[in-house]
């Protein structure tokens, strides 16, 4: 599923990350527990390389913990790179951020040399809810939907630690097809910019082979072996009501309602992709990404060479 989802806002807030990463010691990078690696912005990447990172794995009480963990232990192998799981009930999240941060950036501190971090994400990855937690009251605009904070702000975590929120940002283009519907499913992007019923049909695949026993309990559909996506979306709708006159099944009604039953936590602790799923999926797409480079220059080549057989 190619989304590309890239609304002015989030153009002037890369170049503010970009024109703000001279100064600053630690980058912050919120990431979504469900999908660390759909959620993990490539562009933030390119522009941060170099600087120590801290990979913040957020609504971390919606994931399933066994994924959860081994995606810490996957980031924290990575040079320069520290990783911590948070969620809406953690009680000390400033002390997490804080204590993470000076072992990254141990030779600054103190009044005369500042710890500067910056925070990043994809929208709707909770930064505004953490910001808020924070500073112990409402200083940042949160909501459901993607792209509520629109410029950076400057906070204190501590007397010698300045910290820059930034606005949730997107890539302009999302080559991992599922990684674009991982994020369509967690509610990253606008939905004007999806199909729902399609990023349900998905979603409902990945469930089907990991968590059929949660998707029962949730829905009373009994054994799914023998189901298709689109017939357990139908079963769904079915179940919770969603019909029309003639009995026919209300598509966008159901896709609705299992969007929002993942999303709310509702049907369980789930995770939609570990390390290596994700390692795999990203090698496919770059080696599609160079195939595609390849047969457009290659047309390029032929219409160049029947432009030069005319002119003679």
């Amino acid at each position: 599923m190619a989304i590309q989802w890239f609304p002015g806002h989030m153009n002037k807030a890369k170049k503010e990350l970009e024109e703000r990463l001279g100064s600053i010691d630690v980058v912050i990078e919120m990431l979504d527990a469900r999908l660390p690696g759909s959620s993990a912005n490539p562009m933030i990447a390119r522009l941060a390389r170099g600087k120590p990172a801290l990979k913040v794995l957020n609504k971390q009480d919606l994931a399933d913990p066994a994924a959860t963990e081994q995606w810490l232990q996957w980031y924290r192998k990575q040079p320069g790179t520290q990783a911590i799981g948070l969620d809406a009930s953690d009680s000390a999240p400033a002390q997490k951020l804080v204590a993470a941060c000076r072992e990254l950036a141990p030779n600054r501190g103190g009044i005369d040399k500042p710890l500067r971090v910056v925070i990043c994400g994809i929208p709707n990855v909770g930064k505004s809810t953490l910001i808020n937690s924070l500073m112990g009251k409402r200083i940042a605009k949160t909501g459901n939907e993607p792209g509520i904070t629109k410029g950076q702000q400057r906070i204190m975590l501590a007397d010698d630690i300045e910290l820059f929120d930034t606005p949730g940002m997107l890539w302009p283009k999302i080559i991992v097809p599922q990684g674009g519907f991982n994020l369509a499913a967690s509610g990253a992007v606008g939905r004007n910019a999806l199909d729902e019923e399609e990023v349900v049909l998905e979603l409902l695949l990945y469930l089907m082979k990991r968590y059929a026993t949660e998707l029962d309990a949730r829905y009373k559909v009994g054994e799914i072996a023998d189901l298709q996506d689109w017939q357990l979306l139908e079963l769904i709708g079915k179940k919770r009501g969603a019909v029309l006159s003639g009995g026919r099944i209300n598509i966008q009604k159901a896709a609705e309602i299992v969007l929002t039953d993942f999303r709310d936590g509702n049907i369980g602790r789930i995770s939609l992709e570990r390390p290596e799923e994700w390692a795999a999926w990203e090698k496919a797409a770059k080696e599609h990404e160079v195939l595609r480079a390849a047969q457009k220059e290659n047309a390029r080549l032929e219409r160049e060479e029947k432009k030069k057989g005319v002119r003679k």
